[in-house]
């Protein structure tokens, strides 16, 4: 019923050279893959080029992240209209790294979605706690926080047109990954949050995506689970062969 989605979250690598090669690879390995949703996501100077690659691919372009208002003086920034301009149809937003390193909080998180949605971008919105959340007892509660901020005010189509990525933070980077298990247990949490702020119809019908060191040796395992729906990949998507390998996993 909810179509697998497998994103690549590039972060801060790849110039426009080796971005434009790594899409052309993956363009080739992956032409065959239908039944699942495939989406990069390279930095914001390469958008443009990776866009002119995917012309035509069954490959969806992303962006990193958004700004809230559509334009003003506001320097550094990157607004939804730019990001629908340069070919994107999705954005990832709220990530762990956003939170920790640049000051994002669930107020701005769900303002920036909200200029997403304006814009037709569909938001992939990130929730997830911290090693310290996990070990006191504290995950229900994160997520509840993170969730409720994020997704407050929106109408249950917004809802639908966007994604949700649970990444557990002590598994980003760490070489840690959450047992499918401990990941499957969370999504049935999150999908309880929806049903509880939307409906059942609507909960059922919402795609949440694993993101935490998945691999093509755990990520059949971790989508077998019955509300994960995909894959939100950091360092294995740097590699076209092996992002290859997680989107077949999907199939």
């Amino acid at each position: 019923m909810r179509t697998p989605i497998i994103a690549g979250n590039w972060k801060l690598n790849n110039t426009i050279s080796e971005a434009v090669a790594l899409t052309t690879e993956l363009k080739g390995l992956v032409t065959d893959c239908t039944g699942v949703e495939i989406i990069v996501a390279p930095t914001f100077t390469a958008l443009h080029a990776v866009s002119g690659v995917l012309k035509g691919s069954n490959i969806h372009l992303a962006a990193q992240d958004v700004y809230w208002e559509d334009s003003g003086a506001f320097t550094g920034e990157v607004s939804a209209p730019m990001l629908k301009d340069v070919g994107c149809d999705y954005v990832i937003i709220g990530h762990s790294e956003r939170r920790q390193y640049f000051g994002e909080t669930n107020e701005s998180v769900n303002q920036k979605v909200k200029a997403a949605l304006s814009h037709d971008l569909k938001p992939i919105i990130c929730v997830g706690e911290q090693l310290e959340d996990r070990e006191a007892g504290r995950t229900e509660t994160v997520i509840e926080d993170h969730i409720t901020g994020g997704i407050a005010d929106l109408s249950d189509a917004q809802l639908l047109s966007s994604v949700v990525a649970y990444e557990p933070v002590w598994a980003i980077g760490t070489g840690k990954t959450a047992t499918p298990a401990q990941a499957q247990e969370v999504h049935s949490l999150i999908r309880k949050l929806l049903t509880d702020a939307y409906s059942d119809e609507v909960a059922s019908q919402t795609r949440i995506q694993y993101g935490g060191s998945v691999k093509p040796e755990n990520a059949a395992e971790l989508m077998a689970q019955p509300d994960v729906d995909g894959a939100l990949v950091g360092g294995a998507s740097l590699q076209a062969e092996s992002f290859a390998e997680i989107v077949k996993s999907a199939l």
